[in-house]
């Protein structure tokens, strides 16, 4: 069984070697740093964000720091006690609230569900551990990239509260320091999880990133879909060949033409019932063996122009 959890997304520094720029709505392939984070997270029963509300790509909550721009810690406090708050006994809708909390930076634009569910897999295979942290590729412990029992992440936060007289400009490490951790390696399916971007050349690179290794088409529609408020899985190599047929098959500006009928004839099947993504199949193969029908036609006609 997957692991309920709540997430606090941290989205309200003050970026300075950014210039003062609204860090977490850069965009990064098309879409905001926050809403990259938003989507990798999207399984959270509960999502608070720490800073200054603005649209987002899904629905979540909002609250910010006692004293604004005091810190990661002081912003993650406030998150978990805008999680604690949303009930008598922390009950929404009748649902207990869970046990753990998924804790990220709002400046992650590689990071996806993936990395979400290897932190969950990893605290859960830790009877014993408090905490989940993502270590990247040098070892070096992510702790915005992380996952924590609420229990005892509530119990550092007010030891540290007691012990500092308040929570402000306080390290991160300070908090760790105190938790039974577990260490969960950057995957193979993620190597850039825990990448994130602090500066101008970070951006730089994260959107050279996406362009050159390898998704590109797959980081294109989903900015797409984000953009048009589409939530559709489709299988795209189904598209390419068709595109690649129309081409072929008929002429070069048939292929966006013919994408563009299929994916009409498949909203309107979908109107009478049929699956989206199946409506998508089956108007994408009607069209693909219509266009593979002229190509042999073509190549009919040819041969018999050669025979005379």
């Amino acid at each position: 069984m997957t692991t309920a959890y709540d997430a606090v997304v941290l989205a309200g520094g003050a970026a300075r070697r950014l210039g003062g720029v609204d860090k977490p709505g850069v965009r990064v392939g098309g879409r905001a740093l926050l809403d990259r984070v938003l989507a990798a997270c999207a399984g959270a029963r509960r999502t608070v964000v720490v800073g200054a509300p603005r649209p987002t790509v899904r629905p979540v909550d909002w609250t910010r720091e006692e004293r604004i721009g005091t810190g990661p810690v002081a912003a993650l406090d406030a998150g978990a006690a805008a999680l604690r708050g949303e009930g008598e006994g922390g009950d929404r809708a009748g649902i207990p609230a869970p046990d753990v909390l998924l804790v990220l930076s709002a400046d992650l634009p590689f990071l996806g569900e993936a990395t979400v569910q290897r932190l969950l897999d990893g605290l859960a295979a830790e009877p014993e551990a408090e905490a989940a942290l993502l270590t990247d590729a040098d070892r070096r412990d992510q702790p915005l990239v992380a996952v924590y029992r609420s229990g005892p992440l509530r119990r550092e936060l007010d030891g540290l509260r007691h012990a500092h007289r308040g929570l402000d400009g306080l390290p991160l490490r300070l908090l760790t320091g105190g938790l039974r951790t577990v260490r969960v390696p950057t995957g193979p399916d993620e190597p850039s999880a825990s990448f994130d971007c602090d500066t101008w050349e970070d951006i730089a690179t994260a959107r050279a990133r996406i362009r050159d290794h390898g998704a590109v088409l797959d980081e294109w529609i989903t900015a797409v879909k984000t953009e048009l408020g589409i939530d559709l899985d489709v299988d795209t190599g189904v598209l390419l060949d068709l595109a690649r047929d129309a081409a072929h098959g008929v002429a070069r500006p048939a292929a966006p033409l013919t994408t563009f009928l299929v994916g009409y004839a498949a909203a309107k099947a979908a109107e009478s019932g049929t699956a989206p993504a199946e409506a998508v199949a089956e108007a994408a193969g009607k069209a693909a063996a219509l266009a593979r029908q002229w190509a042999a036609e073509q190549a009919e006609q040819a041969a018999q122009d050669e025979t005379g």
